[in-house]
């Protein structure tokens, strides 16, 4: 992917240098700590079977886990990271092509975009929306029109999950800022009175759309950057598409709990994550992500 001669963004929030307690939650049961690997496992299966996470790990170790945390919310906003930082000057200019693509399609529709801020942070931080771990992975908060990322994900993208490669990163990223987009656009705000209103089997179908959307969103910025300066090398969109099916329901699920159950699913499986992302990378027009008015998302 083609990215170095790219501008970079000034709405990067640099938190990873607060002390966050040390790598990993750390628990009263002397000290006992859980690295990323098996806190991926409790969460991504508590989220999947709809239990609070930290309930849960509360449940396994007997009490109540204790965290220190940066407060991203009301703590003031954070330096811009470190110029020799390879890691953050990608996100920074992947960030910025997000704000140039989606500035130029909302102004072409006659609108104003707001550009999101991206957070960096190690192990957990506690956002407008919530207190997170870095093993729950990226996420927007709309609360706070902000994306949050710990940079370790993408070794776990690369290891876990099998999906290597930087455009399959720029996808994370990308997906992100199309939630921020669906913010702006108040489809989000939409989906989450549908869901208030709904069965919990309704309202994981109503998320699932709201994900494949962002997927397409993300192939709508893949299709404008790489027309406007080329970032596409070869390889890049497998690489994509293969982050796209690695982080499926479906497979997540295999992985996890060793079956699949559909009516769980809140982000898709891999063939629809796949699908959506393809559909916005080869048209390009947003107007082509109505998963709510497609038949079958």
């Amino acid at each position: 992917m083609r990215w170095r001669e790219g501008r970079e963004s000034e709405n990067v929030e640099d938190r990873r240098a607060e002390d966050t307690g040390g790598g990993g939650i750390r628990l009263p049961m002397g000290g006992m700590r859980m690295g990323v690997g098996t806190l991926l496992v409790i969460v991504v299966g508590a989220w999947l079977f709809g239990a609070d996470p930290l309930t849960v790990l509360s449940m396994l170790t007997g009490g109540t886990q204790t965290m220190q945390v940066p407060d991203a919310g009301d703590g003031g906003t954070a330096p811009p990271p470190p110029a020799d930082d390879e890691g953050a000057k990608f996100v920074s200019v992947v960030l910025a092509d997000t704000e140039d693509v989606w500035t130029e399609i909302f102004s072409a529709a006659g609108q104003r975009y707001e550009d999101p801020k991206l957070v960096l942070f190690t192990d957990g931080i506690r956002s407008a929306c919530g207190m997170a771990q870095s093993a729950m992975g990226p996420f927007y908060c709309p609360n706070d029109h902000k994306v949050y990322i710990d940079l370790g994900f993408y070794r776990e993208l690369r290891d876990r999950f099998h999906a290597p490669g930087e455009f399959a990163q720029a996808y994370v990223i990308a997906h992100e800022v199309g939630h921020h987009v669906q913010t702006l656009l108040g489809t989000s705000q939409k989906v989450h009175d549908a869901q208030q209103r709904g069965s919990q089997e309704q309202a994981n179908a109503l998320s699932v759309r709201l994900e494949l959307q962002a997927d397409c969103y993300a192939g709508v910025w893949a299709n404008h950057a790489n027309q406007a300066r080329h970032i596409l090398e070869q390889g890049d969109v497998e690489s994509g598409l293969n982050a796209a099916a690695a982080i499926g329901d479906d497979r997540i699920q295999r992985q996890t709990q060793g079956t699949v159950v559909p009516e769980s699913f809140t982000h898709g499986s891999s063939a629809q994550r796949v699908g959506w992302f393809k559909r916005g990378l080869e048209q390009g027009d947003p107007d082509q992500c109505d998963t709510f008015g497609a038949g079958a998302p």
